[in-house]
């Protein structure tokens, strides 16, 4: 697909990848992938491998879009940092001017309500919330049975209802999203939830094979954790190589010193020897 000509909420010309019409449109016809870089090398890393959706906290929006200029991000509004409806909104607008494309929050419908009355493009949450998740009895997958699924098929309808235009979809049994998903309008990107979500989104940590453990719902792309512990142990290895080398005195040596102008040292000692107080 071609970059889409679009104008930031902060009012300056940009290109993406993808609209919120785009997805919507392509909504039960097309699966889009979505992972979570928080650096510029990462997210460099992600719009060279086509990674569609990128999603980020709102404290590394800055970093994650000078690496991926072009793909549509979501800002991450964490729970903890921002706590007054006021804190949220300022947070969310802020986020949308420095060229986020969307917000999430899976905060309460009011809020969802009050940032898409502001024309904020929402991302809500639903089925399990790790931070609420001992209103959920811990951390379990939601809808495997009927009546929990109809539970969460009127949780769609109420997030439509207040706005959201999608959400996150968490350790839900996948017939549950599979039938519920083309019944609403929201966008959904599936974590833990099947595959018949519109977009399938999982951690660049577990992606990359860095979680220990690893979730069950995720599988490892690569083995960075093995590659990591190696690089530790390398340092390891040169810092007591180092430490050691100082105390028996073979660092520093000749070769990472630097001498004297030749006859320099001859004249500085015959100086010193005449001297006969040095602080004098």
């Amino acid at each position: 697909m071609n970059a889409r000509r679009i104008y930031t909420y902060g009012g300056k010309p940009a290109r993406r990848n993808l609209t919120v019409a785009d997805m919507q449109a392509m909504k039960g016809r097309h699966r889009l992938c979505q992972t979570c870089p928080s650096t510029r090398e990462e997210a460099a890393a992600c719009a060279d491998a086509g990674i569609d959706v990128l999603n980020t906290s709102d404290a590394d929006l800055p970093a994650v879009r000078a690496g991926a200029p072009e793909t549509f991000t979501i800002a991450d509004l964490p729970m903890t940092a921002h706590l007054t409806a006021d804190d949220i909104l300022r947070a969310a607008v802020r986020a949308a001017e420095a060229g986020a494309d969307a917000v999430y929050t899976p905060r309460s419908l009011r809020m969802v309500e009050m940032l898409a009355g502001e024309g904020l493009c929402v991302q809500g949450h639903l089925g399990l919330v790790p931070r609420l998740s001992t209103r959920r009895g811990g951390l379990r997958i939601i809808g495997r049975t009927a009546a929990e699924a109809v539970e969460l098929a009127d949780d769609f309808r109420r997030l439509e209802d207040a706005g959201a235009y999608a959400a996150e979809v968490e350790c839900v049994a996948a017939e549950a999203l599979a039938a519920i998903g083309p019944l609403s309008r929201l966008v959904t990107h599936s974590i833990g939830a099947g595959s018949s979500g519109d977009v399938v989104f999982m951690f660049l940590v577990d992606i990359c094979g860095e979680s220990d453990p690893a979730p069950a719902h995720a599988r490892a792309f690569a083995d960075l954790r093995s590659i990591r512990n190696r690089l530790a142990d390398e340092r390891l290895r040169a810092l007591r190589a180092y430490r050691g080398a100082v105390a028996e005195g073979s660092y520093p040596d000749a070769e990472t010193s630097v001498s004297m102008l030749p006859n320099e040292h001859e004249k500085l000692l015959e100086a010193l020897s005449r001297r006969q107080d040095f602080h004098g």
